[in-house]
């Protein structure tokens, strides 16, 4: 049965590595929902966070494949019940005689959204939360005349221990131990 999967990739900073990584979903036919990519809490070491629906066992296959890229330090497979996960939206208001700031305002601090700018004529507004959440603020907005919307791919972190820094502990117990034998 298809479900929606967060995989995380830790990974060194490579050219070329994105396409490696994005041709695996390719070549099993896995559509990527959403793919983020950024820095790490760890100096050196970045973050994809990428998002498909899809069965547990071509997930956890691509998830193996992966982890064969050189460059892959390690990469997990989460369910959405294993994450807390957010998204950023922001939508472009154009402000207009008509446009009813006060029914705007109460919208926006209804659906725990904030006005970003008003800048050149538009309101900007920014919403953290849920797809879902973001796509209804999307149709509550539509009406008010959207002349723009962007939504971030997904972030997420593990709702468990964190599963990558005991494997970066581990990592660095073995190497040690393996300085130590050959000297």
């Amino acid at each position: 049965m298809k479900q929606s999967y967060t995989i995380v990739v830790f990974t060194e900073n490579k050219i070329g590595l994105l396409n490696r990584i994005s041709a695996q979903f390719t070549q099993r036919h896995i559509n990527i929902e959403s793919l983020t990519t950024s820095e790490s809490e760890y100096p050196g070491i970045h973050r994809f966070t990428i998002v498909i629906e899809d069965t547990e066992e071509k997930t956890r296959k691509v998830v193996k494949q992966i982890e064969k890229q050189v460059e892959v330090l390690k990469a997990y497979c989460f369910t959405d019940a294993e994450t807390i996960h957010s998204e950023i939206a922001l939508y472009k208001i154009k402000r207009e005689d008509s446009l009813d700031l006060e029914k705007l305002h109460k919208l926006v601090k209804d659906n725990n959204a904030s006005v970003k700018e008003m800048v050149n004529g538009f309101v900007i507004i920014e919403k953290t939360g849920t797809k879902e959440e973001t796509h209804k603020l999307f149709e509550e907005l539509y009406p008010f005349g959207l002349h723009g919307f962007v939504r971030s791919g997904r972030v997420s972190l593990s709702n468990r221990m964190s599963t990558f820094k005991s494997y970066l502990q581990a990592l660095e117990i073995h190497s040690k131990e393996i300085i130590t034998d050959n000297f």
